[in-house]
């Protein structure tokens, strides 16, 4: 009988379940809820531009020591935090990252804890607002590294946790976000073997989460053209060149690039003008017009050829008006598409199916947003999942989105949040290969 038992025992073993046993994580989420929302709420009512997020890294670096994280760093790529949290059992090597910063958009939620915030940006005084979201990401990842505090002898692994700066681009003339991350050799001191991150999203409602795998999000590229003309006395526009025609021209004609020139059966591209600048006086023609925008796309050679498209668009058009142009397209490096790992992809949907329920997890077609995170899924395997934001019953297309003074974010979002990125986390530490 012994012997029955020891062999019925050793077959348990090699047959036994595919995960080894984890850490709850629903129950790990719900202790930490209330201080996610209350962190949450904060940050909103005080956020900081890219590069600028001095309180924001103040209070995440804080909270990291006082959970005994180690090796927590700051002033990386500017104000950047991270910091290592070492299970009790060895076991993998992961990444979570955040994202800290705010964007120049004054608030009109009319929340209690709206901001009131302003700041320079371009040279001008602007309103500052989270209207992407990035409070929620920081709030969720300080919930879950002091969630993982709490059993970390019970943790097979290491995490490596990334709280960024300037995702949506550092200010003109500094180096920023992701990209600098990993050139100030965040990965090279902590090798992970996989990263993971999330992003609010208003095209979602709350208590909803979506995944692609492969292709998710578009690359991202910005342009600045100058049109250049000759300034004159607004009741005789024949003495000078009026850039603000030529401009007008240079706008209208840069549509037909997407609509006549790429095959958008292929992959979606698009174009777009963010601002333009020029003049200062009802009656005074002026000498030149800023133009600034982005680009779009999933393809590298559709991506080139725009630039060129531009390029020879804004100059053509603009010497057809008698005036000259300075392009720089792009004007920057931009960020490449953002790809989700096939097989890490379909190794963490069930994760999140076990988070938050089959029913609430939805595949998502491509997206034409962007996001540094592609930065670190270009080193090693990444997987990227939206988090709904916008409450249930309320259209989600209809929904203020993201960038958006109104962008309301239902705080549903960051229970459903703290739940994914927390059962994604524990599974893959503790899943035996």
């Amino acid at each position: 009988m012994r012997r029955l038992l020891l062999v019925s025992a050793l077959a348990a073993a090699l047959c036994g379940p595919a995960f080894a046993q984890a850490p709850d994580a629903g129950a790990l989420a719900a202790a930490v809820d209330a201080d996610v929302l209350a962190w949450r709420r904060d940050i909103h009512q005080n956020p900081e531009l890219g590069n600028r997020e001095v309180r924001t890294s103040a209070l995440v670096a804080g909270h990291l020591r006082a959970l005994g994280f180690e090796d927590v760093r700051t002033g990386i790529a500017t104000t950047g935090v991270t910091a290592v949290l070492r299970g009790g059992k060895p076991g993998p090597r992961i990444a979570l990252r955040a994202d800290m910063d705010a964007l120049p958009v004054t608030e009109r939620t009319g929340l209690p804890f709206a901001s009131k915030a302003t700041a320079e940006f371009r040279g001008e005084t602007v309103g500052v607002m989270h209207a992407c979201g990035h409070d929620a990401h920081t709030a969720i990842l300080m919930g879950v590294a002091q969630a993982l505090s709490t059993v970390r002898e019970d943790l097979s692994g290491e995490i490596l946790f990334i709280f960024q700066p300037a995702e949506e681009g550092p200010p003109d003339g500094e180096e920023g976000g992701a990209e600098e991350m990993l050139r100030q050799g965040i990965f090279e001191r902590f090798k992970p073997e996989a990263v993971f991150g999330l992003h609010v999203f208003s095209t979602l409602n709350a208590g909803t989460v979506g995944y692609r795998s492969g292709p998710l999000m578009a690359a991202s590229d910005r342009f600045n053209i100058v049109i250049k003309g000759r300034q004159t006395h607004g009741s005789r526009p024949w003495g000078g060149v009026d850039p603000i025609v030529a401009a007008a021209d240079v706008i209208g004609t840069a549509q037909t690039i997407v609509s006549r020139r790429q095959n958008i059966s292929k992959q979606p591209v698009v174009v777009s003008f963010g601002a333009i600048k020029g003049g200062i006086r009802y009656n005074i023609i002026p000498d030149e017009v800023e133009l600034v925008g982005t680009i779009r796309t999933f393809d590298e050679g559709m991506r080139q050829q725009v630039f060129a498209d531009l390029r020879n668009v804004a100059e053509k058009v603009a010497a057809a008006h008698g005036a000259t142009t300075v392009a720089q397209v792009p004007d920057t490096k931009g960020n490449p598409v953002t790809v989700n790992h096939p097989a890490l992809t379909a190794r963490m949907v069930p994760s999140l199916e076990k988070a938050v329920g089959a029913a609430n997890v939805v595949e998502m077609d491509l997206n034409m947003g962007a996001e540094d995170f592609s930065y670190y899924a270009r080193e090693v395997p990444g997987f990227f999942f939206f988090v709904g934001a916008t409450p249930p019953g309320q259209d989600p297309l209809k929904a203020p989105s993201n960038h958006s003074p109104e962008f309301f974010l239902d705080e549903q979002a960051l229970k459903v949040g703290t739940r994914a990125m927390l059962q994604v986390a524990l599974d893959y530490l503790h899943e035996i290969d």
